[in-house]
């Protein structure tokens, strides 16, 4: 179907040159001749018109003429117009004079301006759209724009190229004062987005499109409420991380998509070294554990942009691994990489892999993650968390690997949970390995993903296509959120400025109240909190506090080259002390001693499950 598209368009063209190619001499006689054509040049045109025309065709064919999409025409599209029509003309000169016809040098003159003013409209009738042989029945809705930039000056391009859109635009919204009163690509700048609701009833809009990808979450909220007045549609063009995503292949039109929680959570794009990133990753073998999981499989997308010499994806879920494999593989198929399946606390396992491949970069991200879970199972965790790092991290060291990165979490800050005592145990022992290592360990302390395995957010959209309650923990617990992307660009740079025994923190923004981010939840589904859709308090679970914290009160933070990165300053533990109570953890599976353990080895760490255990 496509083809026979293109095939239609390249013969309109065809057709629409020929006409102007036989036309225009004739024309050009006609001028030269005040409206009488005399008979030699008649019969000139009589003979060589129809072989002019043909070399004409043939000429425009090798300029490209019927290859370009004139919908984006450029000043480069313009410099082939001309260098195609004054060929045409120079070649029938040349030909004419070779044959011994002689005709008034003026009328090629003509003949070349006619003809390029023609071939010149016709391509500008297909660039604005003006298609006489397109029967475009489609019943068409009103469409707003806000945001009258480069994204909305694409948006508009794309609707006016499409035959099948079924939008019209009706012109901008914007709150550039500037901009006000002009024109964008054809459509007038109406107001600022307060006047929003006047424009949809002034101009009978029927749906509405943000085209800023680059607005923060403040100011995506504020123009989601202001559009919520009205009864129209709204839809958004993705943010800067998401339009990153390089194997999502819809563009314009369909990209847009429902405003979601995260374009409520914006912030400033992260300016990444890439010189920096690529010196450490690229031409590298890289092991990623944990690969199949939120962050370690978009660690995976990234490094495969940046050119790692090979991706070890290791994971001990075979679904997960086989899934971000089958995935990458389509995205970036020129990127190499293996499937591992592996458990990190099997050393034996782990150093096959290890002796086997030797990576040179390390992420690690391999961990159990849920606090209500790890408080009733500590050993698991302490297996998992404190050894399992342990293992791959004393591999790296033992077969060379230039620099490991620990993926941690803000739960490891004065911990009240046996996962976040875990974490910072983990911070710990590579603090430690890295005192007598030539690898560079490095550890990288960040909150809550949005979109996560295990994240609030698709629990709370659950309860609501369930009609509700939604619940929520406390009305006053705050979290802090980065997407994803954001999160792993970091984690990537952060690698980038290692030296060694670090613990790097992230600028994380402000805190968000786990609460606003339910009523947010509610109105984007189109609900009313408390009223449509009910919010129940549930009262903090085991492990849980809160508000999360960055960084202890003993801890401070010295800024790095990266403006959203800082390192925090922590003191390693003594070597004997650490072995001491890593032997007690890993003999022992008793819950009170393991917590026990945990708080000999953290004093900031604080369980209300062992002081429950105590009393007893």
């Amino acid at each position: 179907m496509t083809f026979l598209i293109r095939l239609r368009e390249k013969l309109k063209l065809l057709f629409l040159d020929a006409v102007i190619l036989s036309v225009m001499p004739l024309l050009a006689v006609l001028l030269r001749f005040e409206g009488v054509i005399p008979e030699h040049e008649a019969e000139i045109l009589r003979v060589w018109l129809f072989p002019a025309t043909f070399i004409g065709i043939a000429i425009f064919y090798l300029f490209g003429m019927y290859h370009r999409i004139w919908h984006y025409a450029r000043i480069r599209d313009l410099y082939a117009i001309v260098g195609a029509v004054t060929l045409f003309s120079a070649g029938k000169f040349l030909l004419l004079f070779i044959a011994g016809e002689e005709l008034p040098k003026s009328i090629f003159l003509i003949s070349w301006m006619l003809t390029l003013g023609g071939v010149g409209l016709s391509r500008l009738a297909f660039k604005i759209n003006l298609d006489i042989f397109t029967d475009n029945r489609t019943e068409q809705h009103s469409v707003l724009i806000i945001g009258a930039g480069d994204a909305g000056a694409m948006l508009v391009r794309e609707i006016e190229q499409n035959d099948s859109a079924t939008v019209r635009v009706v012109g901008f919204a914007d709150d550039d004062a500037k901009k006000i009163g002009n024109r964008l690509a054809g459509f007038p700048v109406l107001g600022s987005v307060n006047q929003v609701p006047q424009m949809v009833e002034a101009q009978n809009v029927e749906q509405i499109i943000i085209a800023m990808p680059s607005a923060t979450g403040d100011e995506i909220r504020r123009i989601t409420d202001i559009c919520r007045r009205t009864s129209c549609k709204v839809k958004i063009m993705p943010g800067f991380y998401e339009m990153m995503d390089t194997g999502k292949q819809d563009k314009g039109l369909r990209q847009l998509r429902e405003i979601r929680l995260e374009d409520l959570l914006r912030r400033d794009p992260i300016e990444l070294d890439f010189d920096k990133i690529t010196h450490y990753i690229a031409g590298k073998t890289v092991l990623i554990t944990g690969a199949g999981g939120s962050i370690g499989s978009e660690l995976s997308r990234q490094i495969s942009r940046v050119g790692a010499k090979e991706i070890l994806l290791l994971g001990r879920g075979e679904n997960s691994i086989y899934e971000i494999y089958q995935e990458l593989k389509m995205k970036f198929p020129e990127q190499h990489y293996r499937t591992i399946i592996a458990n990190i606390t099997d050393k034996v396992r782990m150093e096959e892999v290890f002796r086997q491949y030797h990576p040179q970069v390390v992420f690690h991200a391999a961990a159990h993650k849920h606090v209500p879970l790890m408080e009733i199972q500590p050993a698991e965790a302490v297996q998992n968390n404190v050894f399992g790092t342990k293992n791959v991290a004393e591999l790296a060291d033992a077969y060379k690997s230039e620099i490991f990165v620990l993926i941690s979490t803000d739960k490891a800050v004065n911990p009240t949970s046996v996962m976040g005592a875990t974490k910072r145990t983990a911070e710990l022992v590579l603090q430690e390995i890295n005192q007598h290592s030539m690898t560079k360990f490095v550890a990288v302390r960040f909150g809550n993903v949005l979109g996560s395995r295990g994240s609030v957010v698709p629990l709370f959209e659950r309860q609501i296509a369930a009609g509700g309650p939604v619940t929520v923990t406390d009305p006053e617990m705050t979290r802090f959120f980065m997407t994803i992307p954001e999160a792993v660009q970091l984690v990537l740079q952060a690698g980038s400025q290692a030296e060694g025994g670090e613990v790097f923190l992230f600028d994380m923004g402000d805190p968000v109240k786990i609460n606003d981010m339910a009523c947010d939840l509610i109105r984007l589904h189109g609900h009313v909190p408390n009223q449509d859709i009910r919010i129940v308090y549930t009262g903090l679970r085991p492990g849980e506090k809160l508000y999360e914290e960055l960084l202890t009160n003993e801890e401070g933070t010295t800024s790095t080259k990266h403006k959203k990165i800082y390192k925090a300053h922590i003191t390693p533990i003594e070597t004997d002390v650490l072995t001491q109570y890593l032997d007690k953890l890993l003999t022992n599976r008793d819950t009170t001693a393991i917590l026990q353990s945990l708080k000999k080895l953290i004093p900031t760490y604080k369980s209300k499950q062992l002081e429950m255990l105590e009393r007893k």
